[in-house]
């Protein structure tokens, strides 16, 4: 994981093409230790309201879209990184800030856990808001820059602000977008029960293998992570 100042913003350069274990580390932390992923109720959002298509930028391997597939909405994956293989087909490898894709052709979007990645995240809102129909939503979710607040102590930059977060994302949606809802969330949401399984949290937080071990040593086990941050819904 590569983390760049811009303009005193974070902005964290994917290594997942390059890191594959990290990447898995953090779909496995999520999957074992945090009691409700937000994909789920992203998925139940958009299935109340359309059929789709609804487009997954920055879908990764395809969470989202198997649970929109689940409950019959059509998705489409595009992401920069080469997981976006093993996603559902049709599945695009691509830029968020230059989507192939033409104007208006989506009922919904999605960009979770995303915008972070981005040097300049309303240059990529502005582009998902093209390709969207009049009236279509776009789901956002981003962490806080204080999340997991028990980590600090390890965690590079903990409190600096990313070029998109909770603190400073809302902002930046409504440049773009003429109405957003907020809901955010500062709760104790999972517990890693012992060393070995936050050597594995510590490692999707983006500290390489031998960081990881070092940095699980200095914490007593069970151990509870408070989860901040924000889920957003935006309307073209």
């Amino acid at each position: 994981m590569v983390i760049v100042d811009d303009a005193e913003r974070r902005v964290l350069r994917n290594d997942y093409d390059t890191d594959p274990a990290r990447w898995a580390a953090n779909q496995q932390a999520t999957s074992r230790f945090v009691a409700r992923d937000i994909h789920a109720d992203v998925a139940d959002g958009f299935a109340a309201h359309t059929a789709g298509p609804v487009l997954d930028v920055g879908g990764g391997n395809g969470v989202l879209a198997r649970l929109l597939g689940e409950r019959g909405v059509g998705a489409v994956v595009v992401d920069a990184a080469g997981h976006v293989a093993d996603a559902p087909r049709p599945g695009v490898r691509g830029d968020a800030c230059h989507l192939p894709f033409r104007d208006g052709t989506f009922a919904g979007a999605a960009a979770l856990w995303m915008l972070y990645h981005v040097a300049e995240p309303v240059a990529a809102l502005a582009e998902v808001r093209r390709v969207l129909r009049p009236g279509a939503r776009l789901a956002v979710a981003v962490p806080s820059r204080f999340n997991d607040p028990e980590l600090a102590s390890v965690l590079p930059g903990w409190g600096q602000p990313w070029s998109f977060d909770a603190e400073n994302g809302v902002e930046q949606l409504e440049s773009v977008f003429p109405s957003v809802e907020v809901q955010r969330w500062d709760v104790p949401i999972g517990e890693v029960p012992d060393r070995a399984a936050l050597e594995v949290v510590l490692r999707g937080r983006g500290l390489s293998a031998a960081a990881a071990a070092d940095a699980a040593g200095r914490f007593d086990t069970p151990l509870t992570i408070t989860k901040r941050g924000m889920l957003a819904w935006a309307a073209a």
